[in-house]
């Protein structure tokens, strides 16, 4: 898999993490930071791409999205249908992605557009010969909208095949405002800090943290921000690539840095037998529900978690607040993920909607419904509802190229992408026995050469 990490540096990233903590740490959900564009959330705005007349031309487009992810993609997919003509119809996708796209194309009806969460799925499709590269015009687009670093990780040996339409930034913990007005905590910016403030919600009444344990990605997030922090971007980039194994040195110190809040029963919500059976959503949800004594006072995720603490009737900004994930090491880390589109059918159709997730266009539309970040750089601040969002998505788009993705969005699926294997399930087995450092170590060393080869 190409990788073009090796050659950022940490600079921009720190003033990231920095521009982070500023801004994050007061913002309310209304306010009037609305950069060029003063359209305000949501609201309509000039086409800035055109797209052809479709009409009679149906398309699939398959993703693993639920809920308000799902419902809200569905608006963006139907201003296509406006604008073109086109019926486009969501497909459910199941993880892992590759294996559900596998059966579509063993069963001769793969979608014409798949929504792929890794750079390595991405890969995976192109060795398959599933992926189409993208047009002129979505390239085009991408060229106009993008950072490089964006563009990069969409391609596979030089060729473009990715639009990442949907990112992520992974380094922020969410936590009840009042919890933590009533326990006199402070939001930290290292890691000391942290535990700090955790003893202080715990010494309140309430415990300090809810993991989403079911669902081992966000443990592979916890282990990111924690490694990427503390070894630094170059050690990052060596292990996302495997070329240091998982025994090494720098993965015992995150590991036992972990252990820190994994290894106290007391501050994890349900302890690690709770936390095995909490998935995502809950995870968000049971922090600001139950008034100021909700299960838990903190849960960290990324900015979707905004579409979570909406479902539980809680407010960003007042309700629910966040701070930038504290520094372990020198500097805070600054950790993406996201999503692209891959073409599986070249087609008219699947290559105008690829151009249209390329454009400001779509992303404008999303950015308005909450719970989404672009890092398409030509999406008006005006667009995000609230000013926790606008600041969020500024640092993304800020950071340029000085980004690291996602380690376990690199990796190959079968360690860093599949349920109850590989990084997921020796996570989840370190959350349940977080004194198993070097068995844990053996573990992720031993999946980790088998799904890369070496």
């Amino acid at each position: 898999m190409r990788s073009t990490s090796r050659n950022r540096t940490t600079r921009a990233a720190a003033a990231v993490a920095g521009a982070l903590a500023l801004s994050l740490s007061a913002c309310g959900g209304g306010g009037d930071d609305n950069g060029g564009d003063q359209g305000g959330p949501g609201g309509k705005s000039a086409a800035t791409v055109t797209l052809p007349a479709l009409k009679g031309r149906s398309l699939e487009v398959a993703a693993v999205w639920t809920g308000a992810e799902q419902a809200n993609f569905k608006k963006v997919l139907a201003e296509f249908e406006k604008r073109t003509g086109a019926k486009v119809t969501f497909v459910p996708a199941q993880d892992p992605i590759i294996n559900f796209l596998g059966s579509k194309v063993a069963g001769g009806r793969p979608p014409d557009v798949a929504m792929l969460p890794q750079p390595g799925a991405i890969k995976q499709a192109v060795d398959k010969k599933w992926a189409k590269p993208l047009g002129a015009e979505a390239v085009k687009e991408l060229r106009e909208n993008y950072a490089q670093g964006w563009q990069d990780i969409g391609q596979v040996d030089d060729k473009q095949y990715g639009v990442y339409y949907k990112a992520a930034n992974k380094s922020l913990i969410w936590y009840n405002a009042k919890v933590f007005e009533n326990a006199g905590a402070s939001e930290p910016t290292s890691w000391d800090e942290l535990l700090t403030a955790a003893r202080t919600v715990y010494d309140s009444g309430v415990t300090p943290f809810s993991v989403g344990g079911a669902d081992g990605w966000t443990l592979t997030d916890w282990f990111e921000n924690v490694y990427l922090s503390q070894a630094g971007p170059e050690k990052y980039d060596q292990l996302a690539r495997h070329e240091i194994k998982w025994t090494d040195a720098s993965v015992k110190d995150a590991l036992t840095t972990l252990a820190q809040v994994w290894g106290k029963k007391d501050y994890v919500a349900g302890g690690a037998t709770g936390a095995l059976q909490t998935d995502f959503p809950t995870s968000v949800t049971q922090v600001f529900t139950g008034g100021d004594q909700p299960k838990a006072g903190m849960v960290y995720e990324g900015d979707f978690a905004q579409v979570n603490i909406a479902q539980a009737k809680a407010d960003v900004g007042t309700d629910a607040k966040v701070f930038p994930f504290p520094s372990v090491g020198g500097t805070a880390p600054v950790v993406s993920g996201g999503d692209a589109a891959v073409v599986l059918k070249d087609s008219e159709a699947a290559q105008a909607l690829a151009t249209f997730l390329a454009s400001p266009d779509a992303a404008t539309i999303q950015a308005g419904l909450g719970g989404y970040l672009s890092p398409n750089r030509n999406v008006p601040a005006s667009a995000y509802p609230n000013d926790v969002q606008r600041k969020m998505a500024k640092a993304l788009v800020g950071a340029g190229d000085d980004f690291r993705f996602d380690m376990s969005d690199q990796a190959p699926q079968a360690f860093g992408g599949t349920p109850g294997k590989g990084e997921w399930k020796a996570l989840q087995d370190f959350l349940k026995n977080p004194a198993d450092i070097a068995g844990t170590q053996r573990k992720l060393e031993s999946d980790a050469a088998a799904a890369y080869g070496n």
